[in-house]
Parts: C-alpha cells; structure tokens; sequence
C-alpha cells in the first residue's frame, strides 16, 4: 500500500514538473532588438561636388534579435525603414539606400518593426523596436561651396558585384566589397583600375570602362563623371 502511495506522489510531482516546464517554455518567440548593416555609411569626398554622389547605393539589411527561443534573422523586409533627411538619402520599401546629390551632412536611417505582440494578442516588451545606422555625404571644401565651380575633378563611382578590390593608379581610389566606393581624379586623366577576387572568387568583367570588358587592368578617361561596375564570381 505504502508502495502505492509512493508512486502515485512520484506521479504528481513529475506531472507538475512538466507544467512548470511547458509554462517557462511556452513564452512566443519575441523580438527584442534590431541592428542595421552596415551600421555606418559615407559617401563623397572633399575635393569633388556634393552631386556627383546622386545615385549611389547601399543595400542595407535589419537583423532581428529573438527570444524564446534565442535566435537572429533577416528582417529586412519585414520592417518600416525611414531616413530622417530625405534630401540627403533615400531609403526604400526593401532597405535600399540611395544617395540625392542635394546635400550633404549626416543622418540616421532607420528600420522600425511596429508591433511586438506574441501569438494570443498580448503586446510583448517594448511594442515598437527601432535600428539605426548613420549615412553621410562628405562636404565638398574647394570652391564653389558645394556646387563644383572651379572643380579640377571629377567623380569615378564602383559598383562591386561578388568578393573582390579594387585599386587605381594613378592612386585615389581603394576598394573593398560590398562598395561602392568614390574617387576623384583630374579632369581629362586615364584611370587603370585593378581588380583582384578575394575570398575563393575570381575578377570576371567589367561594365563600363573604355577597354573591353574582359581587359584587366581596364582604362577610364575622366573627361566626366563616371560609374564602372566590376564582377566577381
């Protein structure tokens, strides 16, 4: 009888053991904090106008810490972004980032998930959970204030696609993926851009230069601003 007893009490603490279990893991996964990448971006330069970054990109992404259980994931088309300068940078639906041309300066960007409530309704910790990441556009100092009268360069813009760098002789531009990156250069000058892939991947083309797409190192005539674009697979 005692045996029985016994048993039946060993039962009842295991079966509340379980409840207490099921109830410490029963909480939703629950979003706690957003971090945006890349964390800061600087576009331009100094000594060339404020518009020749009018147009260059960033894709930026949101990475959602969780709990319950603890977890990242892409989020990046899941939240709100917002740019607090729209006249300086342009932010999309799916994080793209793009650069006005209109002004320069600093501003925050942000990537914003409006609710925080678990499976039943019940509105989690902190209901609205916010990122930032800094972009800038660098101030042109040379005369002209900021418009390029008297400008002696102009802009050389790379877009990078795969893992790779990119260097230039005469010197003025260094680049490493993701880019893009900015250089300037006399008005008239030849650029050779040098391509090296990084990481197991290999340089396959060029679009853009003045030589053929396979040519490595390519030329670019400055006799404008230009955009050059390299593959990397």
């Amino acid at each position: 009888m005692k045996r029985s007893y016994i048993a039946l009490a060993l039962g009842a603490l295991v079966a509340v053991g379980a409840a207490l279990s099921l109830s410490s893991c029963g909480h939703s996964q629950e979003l706690v904090s957003i971090q945006v990448q890349p964390l800061v971006q600087t576009d331009g330069a100094s000594n060339f106008p404020v518009s020749a970054s009018a147009g260059m990109q960033v894709q930026l992404r949101a990475l959602g810490s969780y709990v319950h259980p603890p977890v990242t994931k892409d989020i990046t088309n899941q939240v709100t972004w917002s740019s607090n300068t729209p006249q300086m940078f342009t932010v999309n639906s799916t994080g793209l980032l793009t650069a006005t041309g209109e002004q320069c300066g600093s501003t925050l960007v942000s990537a914003t998930a409006s609710t925080n409530s678990d499976s039943q309704g019940l509105s989690a910790s902190g209901a609205i959970i916010t990122g930032y990441m800094t972009a800038s556009v660098v101030c042109f100092s040379g005369s002209g204030g900021g418009g390029g009268g008297g400008s002696t360069t102009n802009a050389l813009t790379l877009i990078m696609l795969g893992s790779g760098m990119v260097t230039s002789n005469p010197s003025g531009l260094s680049c490493s993926s993701p880019g893009p990156c900015v250089g300037a250069f006399t008005i008239g000058s030849t650029v050779f851009l040098t391509a090296t892939g990084t990481g197991g991947a290999n340089f396959v083309s060029w679009v853009g230069c003045d030589t053929l797409g396979t040519t490595n190192p390519c030329s670019v005539t400055m006799a404008q601003n230009r955009t050059v674009t390299v593959t990397f697979q």
